[in-house]
Protein backbone atom coordinates (compact mmCIF):
# COMPACT_ATOMS: atom_id res chain seq x y z
CA UNK A 1 0.00 0.00 0.00
CA UNK A 2 1.05 3.26 -0.74
CA UNK A 3 0.76 5.66 2.03
CA UNK A 4 -0.42 9.11 1.64
CA UNK A 5 1.87 11.97 2.56
CA UNK A 6 1.77 15.91 3.47
CA UNK A 7 4.04 17.90 1.84
CA UNK A 8 6.01 21.30 2.81
CA UNK A 9 6.43 24.02 0.43
CA UNK A 10 10.45 23.16 0.01
CA UNK A 11 8.83 19.64 -0.81
CA UNK A 12 9.92 17.83 2.14
CA UNK A 13 7.42 15.15 2.61
CA UNK A 14 5.97 12.30 5.16
CA UNK A 15 3.65 9.68 4.78
CA UNK A 16 0.69 10.48 6.90
CA UNK A 17 1.36 7.14 8.91
CA UNK A 18 5.08 6.22 10.03
CA UNK A 19 6.19 3.66 12.55
CA UNK A 20 6.95 4.29 15.51
CA UNK A 21 9.78 1.65 17.42
CA UNK A 22 9.68 2.97 21.34
CA UNK A 23 10.92 -0.47 23.31
CA UNK A 24 12.04 -2.23 19.83
CA UNK A 25 15.48 -3.28 21.50
CA UNK A 26 14.74 -2.41 25.02
CA UNK A 27 13.26 0.84 26.88
CA UNK A 28 16.17 2.66 28.41
CA UNK A 29 18.35 -0.21 28.18
CA UNK A 30 19.44 -2.99 26.02
CA UNK A 31 17.27 -5.87 25.34
CA UNK A 32 17.97 -8.64 22.92
CA UNK A 33 15.33 -11.29 23.97
CA UNK A 34 12.93 -10.27 21.26
CA UNK A 35 15.99 -9.29 18.34
CA UNK A 36 14.94 -11.67 15.60
CA UNK A 37 11.15 -10.96 15.86
CA UNK A 38 11.72 -7.14 16.09
CA UNK A 39 13.53 -7.30 12.96
CA UNK A 40 11.25 -9.29 11.05
CA UNK A 41 7.99 -7.24 12.42
CA UNK A 42 9.98 -4.03 10.67
CA UNK A 43 10.79 -5.63 7.47
CA UNK A 44 6.96 -6.61 6.90
CA UNK A 45 5.86 -3.37 8.19
CA UNK A 46 8.62 -1.70 5.09
CA UNK A 47 6.77 -4.44 2.93
CA UNK A 48 3.17 -3.22 3.76
CA UNK A 49 3.69 0.39 2.96
CA UNK A 50 5.64 2.15 6.41
CA UNK A 51 8.48 3.92 4.21
CA UNK A 52 8.84 6.34 7.50
CA UNK A 53 10.94 4.73 10.62
CA UNK A 54 11.04 6.42 13.65
CA UNK A 55 13.87 6.09 16.34
CA UNK A 56 16.13 7.71 18.41
CA UNK A 57 19.21 6.74 20.40
CA UNK A 58 18.05 6.54 23.52
CA UNK A 59 15.90 3.59 22.11
CA UNK A 60 17.09 0.34 23.78
CA UNK A 61 20.48 2.53 24.31
CA UNK A 62 21.28 2.43 20.79
CA UNK A 63 20.23 -1.12 20.20
CA UNK A 64 16.86 -0.22 18.51
CA UNK A 65 19.10 1.62 15.51
CA UNK A 66 21.07 -1.52 15.37
CA UNK A 67 18.01 -3.87 14.86
CA UNK A 68 16.59 -1.21 12.16
CA UNK A 69 19.87 -1.18 10.60
CA UNK A 70 19.10 -4.87 10.09
CA UNK A 71 16.33 -4.85 8.94
CA UNK A 72 16.41 -1.77 6.14
CA UNK A 73 19.26 -3.70 4.24
CA UNK A 74 17.07 -5.58 1.74
CA UNK A 75 15.23 -2.51 0.93
CA UNK A 76 15.85 0.54 -1.70
CA UNK A 77 17.65 2.82 0.77
CA UNK A 78 16.19 5.72 -1.41
CA UNK A 79 12.49 4.31 -0.73
CA UNK A 80 12.84 4.44 3.03
CA UNK A 81 12.49 7.83 5.33
CA UNK A 82 14.65 7.12 8.70
CA UNK A 83 14.40 9.34 11.22
CA UNK A 84 16.63 9.61 14.60
CA UNK A 85 16.78 12.26 17.28
CA UNK A 86 19.87 13.36 19.58
CA UNK A 87 19.37 13.11 23.39
CA UNK A 88 18.94 15.87 25.16
CA UNK A 89 22.25 15.22 27.14
CA UNK A 90 24.06 15.07 24.07
CA UNK A 91 22.38 18.55 22.94
CA UNK A 92 26.37 20.28 22.80
CA UNK A 93 27.87 21.03 19.24
CA UNK A 94 30.35 18.26 19.45
CA UNK A 95 28.55 15.85 21.65
CA UNK A 96 25.63 16.43 18.46
CA UNK A 97 27.63 15.70 15.80
CA UNK A 98 29.00 12.69 17.54
CA UNK A 99 25.54 11.04 18.59
CA UNK A 100 24.69 11.50 14.96
CA UNK A 101 27.92 9.45 13.82
CA UNK A 102 26.86 6.99 16.36
CA UNK A 103 23.47 6.49 15.14
CA UNK A 104 24.61 6.72 11.41
CA UNK A 105 26.74 3.63 12.16
CA UNK A 106 24.15 1.80 14.26
CA UNK A 107 21.83 2.20 11.43
CA UNK A 108 24.43 1.10 9.05
CA UNK A 109 23.55 4.50 6.75
CA UNK A 110 25.30 7.30 5.02
CA UNK A 111 22.72 9.72 5.67
CA UNK A 112 19.93 10.27 8.45
CA UNK A 113 16.52 11.98 6.26
CA UNK A 114 15.27 13.68 9.72
CA UNK A 115 17.28 14.30 12.47
CA UNK A 116 15.58 15.66 15.80
CA UNK A 117 16.28 16.80 18.80
CA UNK A 118 14.57 14.65 20.92
CA UNK A 119 13.65 17.01 23.43
CA UNK A 120 14.59 21.30 24.62
CA UNK A 121 17.74 21.26 27.24
CA UNK A 122 17.57 24.60 29.28
CA UNK A 123 21.61 23.80 30.54
CA UNK A 124 22.69 23.40 27.02
CA UNK A 125 22.45 26.68 24.58
CA UNK A 126 20.13 26.12 21.83
CA UNK A 127 21.78 28.22 19.59
CA UNK A 128 25.24 25.54 19.80
CA UNK A 129 23.03 22.74 19.06
CA UNK A 130 21.16 24.11 16.43
CA UNK A 131 24.98 25.58 14.81
CA UNK A 132 25.90 21.34 14.95
CA UNK A 133 22.35 20.57 13.36
CA UNK A 134 23.08 22.95 10.61
CA UNK A 135 27.15 21.42 10.38
CA UNK A 136 25.24 18.10 9.34
CA UNK A 137 22.98 18.97 7.09
CA UNK A 138 26.28 20.98 5.31
CA UNK A 139 28.28 17.77 5.38
CA UNK A 140 25.07 15.46 4.21
CA UNK A 141 24.96 13.80 6.94
CA UNK A 142 21.47 14.82 7.44
CA UNK A 143 19.22 15.89 5.09
CA UNK A 144 16.63 17.78 6.77
CA UNK A 145 16.43 18.97 11.27
CA UNK A 146 13.57 18.81 13.50
CA UNK A 147 12.36 18.99 16.76
CA UNK A 148 10.20 16.60 19.38
CA UNK A 149 8.53 18.59 22.37
CA UNK A 150 9.09 21.82 21.71
CA UNK A 151 6.39 25.05 22.54
CA UNK A 152 6.07 27.62 20.26
CA UNK A 153 8.51 29.75 21.70
CA UNK A 154 11.42 27.37 21.75
CA UNK A 155 10.50 26.62 18.06
CA UNK A 156 10.55 29.73 16.90
CA UNK A 157 14.13 30.49 19.15
CA UNK A 158 15.61 27.37 17.19
CA UNK A 159 13.86 28.82 13.77
CA UNK A 160 16.07 31.94 14.66
CA UNK A 161 18.84 30.41 15.00
CA UNK A 162 18.86 27.79 11.84
CA UNK A 163 20.35 28.00 8.60
CA UNK A 164 18.25 25.50 7.59
CA UNK A 165 14.13 24.66 7.90
CA UNK A 166 13.03 23.01 10.88
CA UNK A 167 10.83 20.68 8.86
CA UNK A 168 8.46 19.17 12.10
CA UNK A 169 7.95 19.02 15.37
CA UNK A 170 7.31 15.80 17.49
CA UNK A 171 4.94 16.19 19.66
CA UNK A 172 2.25 14.22 21.87
CA UNK A 173 -0.80 14.54 20.60
CA UNK A 174 -3.69 12.37 20.19
CA UNK A 175 -7.70 12.36 20.71
CA UNK A 176 -7.20 12.11 24.18
CA UNK A 177 -3.89 13.99 24.61
CA UNK A 178 -4.42 17.60 23.07
CA UNK A 179 -3.55 20.33 25.39
CA UNK A 180 -1.82 18.84 29.04
CA UNK A 181 0.15 15.71 28.24
CA UNK A 182 0.39 12.26 29.99
CA UNK A 183 3.88 10.97 29.92
CA UNK A 184 5.46 13.59 32.19
CA UNK A 185 8.43 14.37 30.80
CA UNK A 186 10.65 16.91 33.38
CA UNK A 187 12.68 19.13 30.62
CA UNK A 188 9.51 20.09 28.63
CA UNK A 189 5.84 21.92 29.33
CA UNK A 190 3.82 19.27 26.80
CA UNK A 191 1.26 22.32 26.94
CA UNK A 192 -0.94 23.76 24.73
CA UNK A 193 -0.25 21.61 22.00
CA UNK A 194 -3.39 22.13 20.11
CA UNK A 195 -4.16 25.54 21.52
CA UNK A 196 -0.78 26.96 20.32
CA UNK A 197 1.70 24.61 18.95
CA UNK A 198 -0.60 23.10 16.22
CA UNK A 199 -2.04 26.14 14.83
CA UNK A 200 1.76 27.74 14.76
CA UNK A 201 3.27 24.97 12.80
CA UNK A 202 0.22 24.77 10.44
CA UNK A 203 0.79 28.30 9.71
CA UNK A 204 4.32 28.13 9.30
CA UNK A 205 4.66 24.98 7.03
CA UNK A 206 5.95 22.77 9.76
CA UNK A 207 4.65 18.90 9.98
CA UNK A 208 3.22 17.93 13.55
CA UNK A 209 4.54 14.05 14.11
CA UNK A 210 1.91 13.09 16.74
CA UNK A 211 3.05 10.59 18.59
CA UNK A 212 1.07 8.05 21.02
CA UNK A 213 -2.08 8.05 18.97
CA UNK A 214 -3.90 5.66 20.77
CA UNK A 215 -2.43 6.67 23.33
CA UNK A 216 -1.00 3.13 24.91
CA UNK A 217 -4.39 1.35 24.03
CA UNK A 218 -6.68 3.61 25.96
CA UNK A 219 -8.23 4.77 23.19
CA UNK A 220 -9.18 1.66 21.86
CA UNK A 221 -11.48 1.33 24.71
CA UNK A 222 -15.22 1.20 24.09
CA UNK A 223 -17.43 4.14 24.28
CA UNK A 224 -20.67 5.03 22.67
CA UNK A 225 -19.17 7.94 20.47
CA UNK A 226 -16.44 5.88 19.08
CA UNK A 227 -18.96 3.03 18.38
CA UNK A 228 -21.11 5.53 16.40
CA UNK A 229 -18.03 6.38 14.23
CA UNK A 230 -16.69 2.64 13.77
CA UNK A 231 -20.21 1.42 12.85
CA UNK A 232 -20.34 4.75 10.21
CA UNK A 233 -17.43 4.07 8.50
CA UNK A 234 -16.72 0.56 9.31
CA UNK A 235 -13.85 0.98 11.06
CA UNK A 236 -11.78 0.12 14.06
CA UNK A 237 -11.51 2.52 17.23
CA UNK A 238 -7.80 2.28 16.38
CA UNK A 239 -8.65 3.60 12.71
CA UNK A 240 -10.46 6.17 14.09
CA UNK A 241 -8.66 7.85 16.24
CA UNK A 242 -5.70 7.48 13.35
CA UNK A 243 -7.91 9.47 10.79
CA UNK A 244 -8.97 12.21 13.39
CA UNK A 245 -5.26 13.09 13.53
CA UNK A 246 -4.37 13.04 10.03
CA UNK A 247 -7.65 14.37 8.75
CA UNK A 248 -5.85 17.31 10.20
CA UNK A 249 -3.61 19.85 8.41
CA UNK A 250 0.00 19.14 8.29
CA UNK A 251 -0.30 16.36 11.04
CA UNK A 252 1.21 13.00 10.96
CA UNK A 253 1.33 10.23 13.28
CA UNK A 254 3.83 7.46 13.87
CA UNK A 255 2.36 4.54 16.17
CA UNK A 256 4.60 1.88 17.99
CA UNK A 257 3.74 -1.86 17.06
CA UNK A 258 5.26 -4.81 16.31
CA UNK A 259 2.31 -6.52 16.14
CA UNK A 260 1.51 -7.45 12.25
CA UNK A 261 -2.62 -7.62 12.80
CA UNK A 262 -2.02 -4.29 14.94
CA UNK A 263 0.41 -2.38 11.68
CA UNK A 264 -2.47 -4.05 9.21
CA UNK A 265 -4.85 -2.37 11.09
CA UNK A 266 -3.17 0.80 11.71
CA UNK A 267 -3.06 1.24 7.51
CA UNK A 268 -6.64 1.10 7.22
CA UNK A 269 -6.67 4.64 9.28
CA UNK A 270 -5.48 6.34 6.15
CA UNK A 271 -6.78 6.88 2.62
CA UNK A 272 -9.93 7.89 3.83
CA UNK A 273 -11.54 11.52 5.54
CA UNK A 274 -14.11 11.51 8.39
CA UNK A 275 -17.10 13.78 8.22
CA UNK A 276 -16.17 17.70 9.76
CA UNK A 277 -18.69 17.57 11.43
CA UNK A 278 -17.46 13.95 13.42
CA UNK A 279 -14.02 15.27 13.62
CA UNK A 280 -15.51 17.80 15.40
CA UNK A 281 -17.68 15.59 17.47
CA UNK A 282 -14.86 13.60 18.64
CA UNK A 283 -12.98 17.00 19.32
CA UNK A 284 -15.50 17.95 22.19
CA UNK A 285 -16.00 14.21 23.42
CA UNK A 286 -12.29 13.69 24.24
CA UNK A 287 -11.26 17.75 25.02
CA UNK A 288 -8.68 18.01 28.13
Amino acid sequence: MKIPTKKLKNGFELPDLGLGTWKIGGGREVDTSRDSGSIEAVKKAIAMGYIHIDTAEVYGAGHCEELIGQAIKDFPRENLIITSKVARVNLAYDDVLRAAEKSLQKLDIDYIDLYYIHAPNPEISLKETIRAMDRLVSDKLVKNIAVSNFTVDLLKEAQAYSDNKIVANQIEYSLLTRNKGSHGLPYADNVDMESKTLPYCQENDILVVAERPLERGILLEKNELMGKMVKKYNKSYAQIAINWLISQKNVVTIPKSDNIEHLEENLGGVGWKMEEEDIELLRQKYNN
